[in-house]
This record gives C-alpha cells, sequence and structure tokens, in this order.
C-alpha cells in the first residue's frame, strides 16, 4: 500500500490544487495534512484575525474532504518535527507541497528535505500556488527577476497559464492517523468585529457573485471608497482558499475592461512574489535604499493606528482596518503615504501594523506594496506624496466613506466632512474630533528636505 503526505499550507482547497492531485496520483491512500506552525507564532505572523480566518478555511477543508471520503489531519508543533512523525505513523514515503517565496518557507523547505531525506521519505515541491505564474517563469535577459512592473506585467499577459485541475472525486486517508482538535474562531480573542467568513466554500460563492457580474465595474469603480467595488477576495487568495490560475482564467472568460484591469491587479500580485522570491530581504530590509532617517515619534504613529489624525479620510482607512481586518485597496495607499511620507515614520512601523490586523497580510503583498509608497521598493516615482484632502476629494467626491467609518462626523454634510477644521467654531465645538496632527505643507517641506528634493 502506497501512501503520501499532502502538505497544506497557503493553499486550503480542494479544487485546482496541484500537491493533492499529485499525492493523490502516486498513491493508494494519502494524508491530507495541515500543521498548525509554532513557528509561524514565534515569528510575529500569527495575528488575531488571520487564525481565526484560518480556523475557518480549515473546519471547510476538512469538510470538503469529507465529502469526498476523507479528512484533514491537524497537528500542533514544529512543521519537520509533525511531518516525519506524521510520515513514520503512516508509512509515506512521499510528502508533496507547494512551493514557498518568503525566507521563512524557503529555510522551512529545506530544513524539511534534510529531515526527510534522514527517514527515506522524499519531499516533492510544486511550483507555488499562491500565485497565478509561479515566481522566475519570467525573468529579464540581464538579471533574476523584474523590478519594474510594466515590462514585466508584457511578459506575464502572454505567458500561458497551466490548465485549471478538478477537485478529486474520492480521498482515501489510512486509518488511525491522530488529529488535533480543529480551533473555531469563537474561541479565540481580538478578532476584529466585521471580519469576513473564511474558508474555500465561502470563497467560491464571492468568486461567482463576482465574475457573474461584479466585475464589470472594476475598471471604472475600482477606486471608488463608498462604492466599495473591489472583489473583496484578496484573504481568500492569501490563505489559498481559492487559486489565482482559477482566478485569472474565470475573469478573462468574463471578458471586458473591468476584467482586463482586475487580472493586471493579479499579475501585481504575482510581481511581488517574484520580487520577493529573488530578494528575500525585501520583507524587512529597503529593496532600493533612499537613505531616509526616518522619524522617531511614537505619538503620531499612535495617533495614526487609532485613526485619529485629524484627517478624516486617512482616519475612516484605519478604522476600517480595526473593524474589518480588510482595507479598500486605495485607501491603503493613502493610510500608508500619510505614515510614510507626511509624517516621515518608518515603512515597517506601518507595514507592522497592517500586519498585525489585515486577514490577507502575507509578506510579499504587505511590505513589497508598503515599500512602493514608501518610495524605497520598485516605484518609478519614489517621491510622490499623496495628498490626502486632495485623494478625498477624487474618491470619496460626497464624504460617504468618512461618513461610514467615523461617527464623530456623521452629520457633517457633503464633502465639507474632508476639511472639518473649516466648520463654525460652534459646530467644531460639539465634535470629538482632532486636529490635524500636522500641517500637510509642513509636512510635504519636512519630507522633501529629507529626501534632497528642490
Amino acid at each position: 500500500m502506497r501512501v503520501s503526505i499532502a502538505l497544506f499550507t497557503s493553499d486550503l482547497r480542494v479544487h485546482d490544487q496541484p500537491a493533492l492531485r499529485a499525492a493523490l496520483r502516486g498513491a493508494d491512500e494519502v494524508v491530507p495534512l495541515f500543521v498548525v506552525d509554532s513557528g509561524v507564532r514565534e515569528a510575529g505572523f500569527d495575528a488575531p484575525n488571520r487564525r481565526a480566518f484560518l480556523a475557518d478555511c480549515l473546519a471547510d477543508l476538512d469538510a470538503r474532504l469529507r465529502d469526498r471520503g476523507g479528512r484533514l489531519v491537524i497537528r500542533t508543533g514544529d512543521v519537520v518535527e509533525q511531518v516525519c512523525r506524521v510520515a513514520y505513523e503512516a508509512g509515506a514515503r512521499r510528502v508533496h507541497i507547494a512551493g514557498g517565496v518568503s525566507g521563512y518557507a524557503l529555510r522551512r523547505e529545506e530544513r524539511l528535505r534534510a529531515a526527510l531525506r534522514e527517514e527515506r521519505c522524499d519531499l516533492q515541491v510544486h511550483d507555488a500556488v499562491i500565485t497565478a505564474l509561479p515566481p522566475g517563469a519570467v525573468t529579464p535577459s540581464d538579471r533574476d527577476h523584474f523590478a519594474v512592473f510594466t515590462p514585466y506585467f508584457r511578459r506575464w499577459e502572454n505567458e500561458r497559464l497551466r490548465d485549471r485541475l478538478g477537485a478529486p472525486r474520492v480521498v482515501r486517508v489510512p486509518e488511525g492517523i491522530r488529529s488535533d482538535d480543529l480551533v473555531c474562531r469563537t474561541d479565540l480573542k481580538g478578532v476584529s468585529p466585521g471580519l469576513a467568513a473564511g474558508g474555500e466554500t465561502e470563497g467560491r460563492r464571492r468568486l461567482k457573485a463576482w465574475t457573474d457580474g461584479g466585475i464589470d465595474a472594476y475598471a471604472d469603480r475600482h477606486d471608488d471608497l463608498a462604492g466599495d467595488a473591489t472583489s473583496r477576495l484578496s484573504p481568500y487568495l492569501h490563505f489559498g482558499a481559492l487559486s489565482p490560475v482559477e482566478l485569472v482564467h474565470r475573469s478573462r472568460q468574463a471578458g471586458g475592461a473591468g476584467a482586463e484591469a482586475f487580472v493586471r491587479q493579479l499579475a501585481w500580485r504575482d510581481f511581488h512574489h517574484q520580487v520577493l522570491a529573488a530578494r528575500p530581504e525585501a520583507s524587512y530590509r529597503d529593496y532600493r535604499t533612499r537613505q531616509d532617517r526616518w522619524r522617531r515619534a511614537p505619538e503620531e504613529a499612535a495617533t495614526w493606528r487609532e485613526g485619529r489624525t485629524g484627517y478624516p479620510v486617512v482616519d475612516a482607512a484605519m478604522r476600517q482596518l480595526s473593524h474589518e481586518g480588510w482595507m479598500h485597496n486605495r485607501a491603503r495607499l493613502l493610510a500608508a503615504s500619510f505614515l510614510a511620507k507626511t509624517l516621515y515614520i518608518d515603512w515597517r512601523v506601518g507595514a507592522q501594523h497592517f500586519l498585525d490586523l489585515l486577514v490577507d497580510g502575507d509578506v510579499a503583498n504587505n511590505q513589497l506594496n508598503w515599500q512602493w509608497v514608501a518610495g524605497t521598493g520598485t516605484d518609478t516615482r519614489p517621491n510622490r506624496v499623496l495628498n490626502p484632502l486632495a485623494q478625498a476629494k477624487r474618491f470619496d467626491p460626497r464624504g460617504e466613506y468618512v461618513r461610514r467609518w467615523v461617527p464623530e462626523l456623521a452629520e457633517v454634510d457633503g464633502p465639507a466632512v474632508h476639511r472639518p477644521w473649516d466648520l463654525p467654531a460652534e459646530v467644531r465645538d460639539r465634535l470629538d474630533y482632532p486636529e490635524p496632527v500636522v500641517d500637510l505643507g509642513d509636512g510635504l517641506a519636512r519630507f522633501q528636505e529629507a529626501r534632497g528634493i528642490g
């Protein structure tokens, strides 16, 4: 009886799951295994919102496997130790895993390969399934990765993606393999009250609704803060509850300008992963240093985290993050630019706060998007500064987004909500809303001086 292990990581689904399908092809029985990795907690990535979403994903994955006669085996501890233990118990001779791109994932893979070799068990690493196109699949002629998005995208959109894989009909699991209990999100503390439900079933429901109609308006409305017209599929992509390959295929089938704009955003996701795969240190070190001497301003950073900067659109963004564990993409850009360039505080301070709360917070997209905004990453205009007032006027013209998330300003009519300091004194006195933490002109001058501009 041939036994293999399908080790799930960021691919918590049964549809279009290359590692699981390969394990089933090469064995009579398969152990679908997920290890609640103690190393993730030690590395500081085990945030409550992602832990809660993960609990949903694992419960749903177990249910989908049981529909096919199998089950999910859960173990807790060091990944290498637990995989070797399960391989010994099951008599497995091969472990299948999707390749990672972060420094942590690559080190884990190296340790696992060495340990399994001693147990006479092979490790089969499959192309990363957290991206549509594997990192390194396309490279420029003179280096190991693309450092600018546009030339990357030209190559990316002309590459043929692999075909989608169907979900297996039957999964046979060896008898007697112990599993730890599944954790329920209701048992966890510190979870954002508006956090979305996780799992492949919910992800596929949202995917169908998106490709059946929501995607059509994406090109025109994706920056509309109040309209909330984005897909909200990023958490399901982050955990692998949805396949990026399937999402690209289905978006292209939907067709139209909205689908084209959405696929371009999926390519941005792949772009960041190929940068991180080539430069793992970019998760904590400037990709392109500007010799910044960032300000240490803990009180100002605290007002930013709490959504009390005095700039309503920035504060609305930060409060949405706190409540939902998610933030509109345009709002992410505004909030990040305000911290890194208007307050001139180290991008790593903001990136860590986002990782503490974002349910879709992965290292590649979070860190490299922060570096893009801070001007230390791949942006070809590293010194651009997003003015929150101009951005609010353009992307929240009636102030609906602000009124939704900043209740102190809920009674302020129209676009005046973006400039509460211009309200009559008797109105301002009734508002429990702070004065601006910094004058925008002063912040811009400070940033330009620090970067030697002008």
